[in-house]
């Protein structure tokens, strides 16, 4: 009989453990993600977190943790809550051009979003070079319209109706 009570206890116990925690789960989204960065370049997600996928969930601290694929060298950023409950903002910052592997972590439970590799890549900069400007294509287009110009004008003159005999 003791055994039973003790057996009962114990079920119980780990019972009510099971159900307290099921309640601490949420869901975390991201606005956007980091396309068309380069190093150097501040990413700006709208971190959304929803308890149980449904309740915005505030006075969180979310964090942004990127990390580079290649030398594993990670930065984290601290989000901020903006004046909408559940919805909070980050300013990134990529240091360097590569494939980084993003999480976001809500700061709620084991709740994270993780996904990458986002490229980072170098930006051209500048705007180009003059050698990619086609001046050669274009000079040609030019002269090719301004010997049918002449040519044109040409015949015009050369062309004169003549009076008929009478």
């Amino acid at each position: 009989m003791r055994h039973l009570i003790v057996l009962s206890a114990l079920v119980a116990a780990l019972a009510v453990a099971g159900t307290a925690s099921a309640g601490g789960w949420a869901t975390v989204g991201v606005s956007s993600l980091p396309t068309g960065l380069g190093p150097g370049d501040t990413w700006n997600p709208e971190i959304k977190i929803l308890q149980h996928g449904m309740t915005p969930l505030g006075g969180l601290t979310p964090v942004v943790t990127i990390r580079d694929s290649g030398s594993g060298d990670a930065q984290q950023f601290i989000a901020v809550e903006t004046v909408e409950t559940g919805i909070y903002e980050a300013d990134v910052v990529f240091p360097s051009a590569g494939e980084w592997n993003v999480v976001v972590d809500s700061g709620f439970g084991d709740s994270r979003l993780t996904f990458g590799p986002e490229t980072i890549a170098d930006s051209p900069g500048g705007g180009g070079t003059f050698e990619s400007f086609p001046v050669l294509p274009l000079a040609l287009v030019a002269l090719v319209a301004a010997l049918l110009a002449a040519a044109t004008l040409g015949a015009r003159r050369r062309w004169r109706p003549t009076a008929l005999p009478r």
